[in-house]
């Protein structure tokens, strides 16, 4: 027989039994679905956490006590704030960082938790301790208002900006500028609100407050300043300027005692990890696609002895096994493809729909691949239940009730 012949034949077969055709492309159609749109979820997150976390600075470095490995293990050294270092960083170092050729701009850095008071409204945030260069470091500026200046810096003034967070909780539609804050019993003026940053990795950035690091140092009965945050002339300085200061710091410290951190390596670990968190949900997701394989076969296999009359009628006319076993595979085949392409679809649609609460992005590569495995699915699973077909003896199978 021809093959377009069997093709046809095939489809009838699938047209005549509409509801279990439906039925066994559920399987497919859910697991595509549930690949296109978790993979979507996971891609999309790792676009909007690079972009939060470029739009921070790209081309800067950061410097912290201790010895810190980017892959997360320490030797001797922590985050700031962690405990596991003890910083020795003076002005003096921060003077010295200023002053190299390939750095833009430097400051020191210090971080804090503090509740914030006024009128009877109370928020617990982060306290940033920053210098007059933090704009422009951390590529942030002041919405309201404005950041304190140099003198206000040197003189250890209680001056405050507000994250819009926190100008939220505390203010409402009320406008902060030049109002009196408590932050952990302390009294500050308000002088600005920053510009609203977002979420990063699920961290509001905007829920802290911005003093004079030197202020922050007093307060908090520092000695040390924490870490330092280094802008580097460009991208294409950085190593130079991590060279720099591996130079100055070296002279008061050993090799142990500090590290210098490039954000874009942060930034590539981060990548890195989020890349197997979205091939990780693919993967859990292409389970689906296993068991809907599994359904494609039982029905079929089913099918084969409901149609067993049908099969021996075929080939007592003259078909042959060939031609059996290429009907049931097309027919385990389109059930796949069809339910892989309604699957892409409905996951499209998934993804749109979620986009508007969270950030999603559907790579080109995810639908090739469940496309793909979609197809080759109904080629595995259909292989058994046609062999089975074809080998039927025409005799017995018209003999069958």
């Amino acid at each position: 027989m021809e093959i377009i012949d069997n093709i046809k034949i095939a489809f009838r077969a699938l047209k005549a039994n509409k509801v279990r055709t439906v039925l066994t492309m559920l399987g497919i159609i859910i697991g595509v679905a549930a690949v296109i749109l978790l993979v979507s979820i996971g891609s999309g997150l790792r676009g909007y956490i690079v972009q939060q976390f470029e739009s921070l600075g790209a081309d800067n470095l950061i410097v912290m006590p201790g010895e810190i490995n980017m892959g997360g293990s320490e030797e001797g050294g922590g985050m700031p704030g962690a405990g596991a270092a003890v910083p020795k960083f003076t002005f003096a170092h921060l003077r010295k960082i200023q002053a190299a050729k390939t750095v833009k701009a430097a400051m020191a850095y210090t971080e804090n938790n503090g509740t914030m008071k006024y009128k009877g409204k109370t928020q617990t945030t982060q306290v940033s301790g920053v210098g007059p260069e933090y704009q422009e470091i951390r590529n942030q500026r002041v919405a309201r208002g404005s950041l304190f200046n140099l003198s206000q810096y040197n003189s250890a003034k209680r001056v405050v900006v507000l994250g819009q967070t926190v100008a939220d909780e505390l203010f409402g539609s009320l406008d902060p500028l030049g109002k009196k804050i408590s932050i952990s019993e302390q009294h500050y003026i308000v002088l600005g609100v920053m510009e609203e940053k977002g979420s990063l990795a699920g961290i509001d950035i905007d829920n802290q407050v911005f003093i004079p690091a030197t202020t922050a140092m007093r307060q908090f009965d520092m000695e040390y300043i924490p870490s330092f945050l280094v802008q580097s002339q460009s991208s294409e300085t950085i190593p130079q300027t991590k060279k720099e200061l591996e130079r100055i710091l070296s002279r008061d410290f050993e090799e142990d005692e500090y590290s210098i951190l490039d954000t874009k390596d942060l930034l590539k670990t981060i990548s890195q990890v989020l890349d197997v968190l979205t091939l990780a949900l693919g993967g859990i997701a292409a389970i689906s696609l296993l068991v809907g394989g599994i359904g494609i076969m039982n029905i079929m296999l089913v099918s084969v002895t409901e149609r067993t009359k049908e099969i021996g009628l075929r080939k007592a006319v003259g078909a042959k096994s060939k031609d059996i076993l290429f009907q049931f595979l097309v027919e385990a085949v389109f059930l796949s493809l069809v339910g892989g392409i309604i699957g892409i679809a409905l996951g499209g649609l998934g993804s749109i729909a979620i986009g508007r609460f969270l950030k999603t992005a559907i790579p080109l590569w995810s639908v090739t691949i469940a496309f793909s495995v979609s197809a080759l699915v109904g080629i595995i699973f259909g292989v058994a239940p046609a062999a089975k077909a074809s080998k039927l003896d025409p005799i017995d199978a018209l003999r069958y009730e």
